[in-house]
């Protein structure tokens, strides 16, 4: 695997020479971000091999006749096999084939679950929880399609994220999400338990699906709710149907027909790839223990419980007492460490 990345940095590095790439921006930003992380691989890969023939040499001197050449050989050995076995554990995920489709943006749909308020609340929590931390990580965030709900809830967002790297970091977010506290209409102070749905897709271009336009049902209708002037006067809102999936997208947050109908196919396009992706993924399942990849939205994957300032991730077994943090955006030690279980099994099937 080693000698294959190594090989293959340098067909990139002439690619990306190539004045074909030049000319193609994402072309150009694909393979500078795959020359980046060989670039890595052919580092760590020299410190390796220079460790491995010091470790040669140094042997000779740990069993030589000078006692206290050997004394210090054999300390020196110890650095270098520390050294070594540092340097392999950084190599291995490197040289794990990453999904390309990772790197891409990501479309997030967030929807309130059984709860009724109180799950819209939470809703608008975990809004506010990804807003903060795609703001950290200095991405941007654009509003698809948002239905408020009452008592300054959250019926539905989806929202995409516009960032390298966005959809690989946020894939593992998919699922139920679950919260445990006392509502705010609570007057008898009882716990209640109510969710969340999160689903995360990747942005699709239109070279990834070929739609027929023969497949496709579009209705138009008259939006309802704030919206602008064109609200409730014009049939500006827009439904979309793919007859062979049944998939359905409403759109009507855009002030023209057809600034609704260009963002409903830009949804409709992330779900026919996440449906895609979903079923390869299916398949791949079959041969694993662990779920932790799958996606699987109708599993719960994580708690958010108030009266213990604790969040756990079902998945993993991972539990933070900071939740305070957490929903202020602080998410990236969950993120982390689904990543890690999502590595140590893909590393499980090389």
């Amino acid at each position: 695997m080693l000698a294959g990345a190594l090989a293959r940095q340098a067909v990139v590095d002439q690619e990306l020479l190539d004045p074909k790439t030049l000319r193609d921006a994402k072309l150009l930003a694909s393979l500078g971000r795959e020359s980046q992380r060989l670039t890595q691989v052919a580092e760590l890969a020299h410190t390796l091999h220079r460790a491995d023939d010091e470790l040669i040499e140094t042997r000779e001197l740990a069993n030589g006749d000078d006692a206290e050449m050997a004394a210090e050989a054999r300390a020196e050995l110890e650095r270098l096999t520390a050294t070594i076995a540092t340097t392999e554990e950084k190599l291995k995920p490197l040289l794990i084939p990453r999904d390309p489709l990772d790197d891409r943006n990501a479309i997030v749909e967030l929807r309130a679950g059984t709860g009724g308020d109180e799950a819209a609340l939470f809703a608008a929590d975990l809004w506010r929880m990804y807003s903060r931390y795609i703001e950290r990580r200095g991405w941007k965030i654009e509003i698809i399609t948002m239905s408020d709900g009452t008592l300054g809830g959250v019926k539905e967002v989806i929202f995409k994220v516009v960032g390298d790297g966005a959809f690989g970091d946020m894939r593992g977010e998919s699922g139920v999400h679950r919260v445990q506290r006392v509502p705010a209409t609570e007057a008898a102070g009882r716990i209640h338990t109510s969710a969340a749905t999160v689903a995360v897709l990747p942005e699709a271009d239109e070279i990834d699906l070929k739609i027929d336009p023969q497949e496709l049902r579009i209705d138009v209708f008259r939006a309802s709710g704030p919206g602008g002037q064109s609200v409730n006067t014009t049939d500006s809102a827009v439904r979309i149907t793919h007859l062979p999936t049944g998939l359905v997208v409403s759109q009507q947050d855009q002030k023209s027909q057809l600034q609704n109908k260009l963002k409903g196919m830009e949804v409709l396009r992330a779900r026919l790839l996440d449906l895609r992706v979903s079923q390869q993924e299916a398949e791949r399942s079959k041969m694993r223990k662990s779920q932790v990849s799958t996606g699987d939205r109708s599993a719960k994957i994580r708690t958010y419980n108030w009266p213990q300032s604790r969040v756990t991730d079902h998945r993993i077994n991972f539990t933070t007492h900071n939740l305070p943090a957490v929903m202020n955006g602080e998410i990236w030690p969950l993120i982390e460490a689904v990543q890690l279980a999502r590595l140590e099994e893909d590393m499980g099937d090389q």
